[in-house]
């Protein structure tokens, strides 16, 4: 049904599975906060971990799996050093799952005001 669509286009294997790994690692709060902190400029370890309420070793786990994942990257100076989000793309992503959760935090409550009766309130 769907390849009888002219404009129906599947990514391809390999795609699929790096946006899920992407997801994957989007699904954890302390890395949304840290990529957060990140596509506001370069920081480093121990300025993340304070912005993202995490310890600092945690935070370092955290950052070494989005590296290897391509979503930030680090640069060096003399003993420290810096970490920044990747690209555009990054910003993007986050932008856009930020977005949704804001429209269906704002969806959610309001389906439990008009699921309130109004002398509840009163």
């Amino acid at each position: 049904m769907h390849t009888s669509m002219p404009d129906f286009d599947m990514p391809n294997e390999e795609q699929v599975h790096l946006a899920a790994e992407a997801f994957r690692l989007l699904s954890d709060p302390t890395r949304i906060k840290i990529l957060w902190a990140l596509l506001q400029g370069e920081s480093s370890v121990a300025c993340l971990a304070e912005l993202a309420d995490a310890a600092p070793t945690a935070v370092s786990q955290h950052l070494a799996k989005l590296r290897l994942a391509g979503l930030v990257k680090g640069r060096r100076e003399g003993t420290f050093v810096y970490y920044s989000a990747a690209d555009e793309h990054v910003r993007r992503l986050l932008a856009e799952g930020l977005y949704h959760a804001d429209h269906l935090d704002r969806d959610l409550s309001g389906d439990q005001e008009s699921a309130t009766p109004a002398h509840a309130s009163s």
